[in-house]
């Protein structure tokens, strides 16, 4: 696996800024591959991983002035591909839903479940992913990783550039983190 050198990234990104479009492209080779591994894992589908990049690269173009700290690209960069990727899981969702939701209506064979209960449970499963997400972005996106794509801990620390046992410690202090937001609700 590739390791960037960050103040050169950060480097390129005050070129950038600055308008020099060269600086621009080379961040942009220079993290692309990383971006659409992300991506691929996350969506683990090519054309939509390519999607997710080309609207990725988009955003840091238009927001790059905004970044006041250049050194971390990498975080900052990371955080947009992850928002797209989840934009977009989430919007493929809805659309789903919503082509089969005469479908659910007319399954509902479960006598357990009354359609009130059916929306407490989709209410809860919301909440707790909205408090997850206001987990810091490393945790948030490990926890997501390995309880909503089912991805190993390998698998995250290879799409996170970290190693097996900093994914490990993200968990764990996302997990608390979250036990103690959920656990102030009640």
């Amino acid at each position: 696996m590739e390791v960037l050198d960050y103040k050169y990234l950060g480097d390129l990104v005050v070129r950038a800024q600055g308008g020099d479009s060269n600086a621009f492209a080379e961040l942009y080779s220079a993290t692309y591959e990383q971006q659409y591994r992300y991506a691929y894992k996350y969506l683990r589908d090519e054309d939509k991983a390519q999607d997710a990049l080309q609207e990725t690269f988009v955003q840091v173009l238009r927001n790059l002035r905004k970044l006041r700290e250049p050194n971390l690209f990498i975080a900052w960069i990371n955080r947009i591909n992850f928002r797209t990727c989840y934009d977009m899981q989430k919007k493929e969702k809805k659309a789903q839903l919503d082509d089969n939701q005469y479908k659910d209506i007319l399954d509902m064979n479960d006598e357990d479940k009354s359609p009130e209960t059916e929306v407490v449970e989709v209410d809860s499963r919301k909440f707790i992913l909205d408090q997850v997400m206001s987990l810091p972005l490393m945790e948030s996106q490990a926890l997501l990783m390995r309880y909503y794509q089912n991805l190993t801990i390998d698998e995250i620390g290879t799409v996170l550039n970290v190693s097996r046992s900093t994914v490990k410690r993200y968990m764990k202090s996302g997990k608390q983190r979250l036990k103690k937001l959920l656990g102030d609700m009640s």
